[in-house]
């Protein structure tokens, strides 16, 4: 029996591993990379302008060697470093499914979380916007506007509704931004993030 789920598990994991195809237009609208004028820019919702910037937003990620299928399953996977309890969440069918699961107030989460959530994040942020040339030139056509999450729903990632929260996730963004700009220019600087930004 043992032998039995061990094979359907490297089954179903055969199958996380195979590249996905990325389907977030067949559901979302299309947001035109356009210069973008104004100082500042809010997105949250996958059905809004600027939808892709969101974790829930439709597109693959290719991360330490495995597909995830977008950056929320990534991210919310890393809550726990049990191999079983990353399977259950990267193979969520959605990416609410993989909040919800990384979110189980009665799974306990890894040691180390806080110190690492940062790393995570930034990991799958950067291969997001590197591996699909639309969401780089979107991400570019933002200009030097201040990117905001802006959600109640989040204080440290997003802007907690009034700008009052951390805006993690609008602060990675213009790093990852900066360091492509630099690197379309030519220029070595800046070096915000780690040498894993792609050309």
């Amino acid at each position: 029996m043992k032998l039995l789920w061990g094979f359907l598990f490297l089954l179903l994991a055969s199958c996380v591993h195979k590249a996905p195809t990325a389907t977030h237009y067949e559901h979302f609208p299309k947001t035109e990379p356009i210069p973008y004028k104004n100082p500042i820019l809010d997105f949250y919702s996958t059905k809004d302008a600027y939808g892709e910037f969101s974790n829930f937003a439709l597109f693959p990620v290719f991360v330490d060697g495995q597909w995830w299928a977008t950056s929320e399953h990534y991210y919310q996977a890393h809550k726990y470093d049990k191999p079983d309890l990353i399977f259950w969440v990267q193979s969520a069918p959605s990416p609410m499914e993989a909040a919800n699961r990384g979110r189980d107030q009665f799974v306990p989460k890894r040691a180390d979380w806080d110190a690492t959530k940062d790393m995570f994040m930034e990991k799958a942020v950067i291969d997001k916007f590197t591996r699909y040339p639309e969401l780089k030139a979107l991400l570019l056509s933002t200009g030097s506007a201040k990117l905001y999450e802006h959600t109640k729903n989040d204080c440290y990632w997003g802007d907690c509704g009034d700008r009052s929260g951390k805006n993690k996730l609008g602060q990675l963004l213009e790093k990852v931004r900066a360091s492509l700009t630099a690197s379309a220019s030519g220029s070595s600087e800046p070096k915000a993030l780690s040498e894993s930004v792609k050309n």
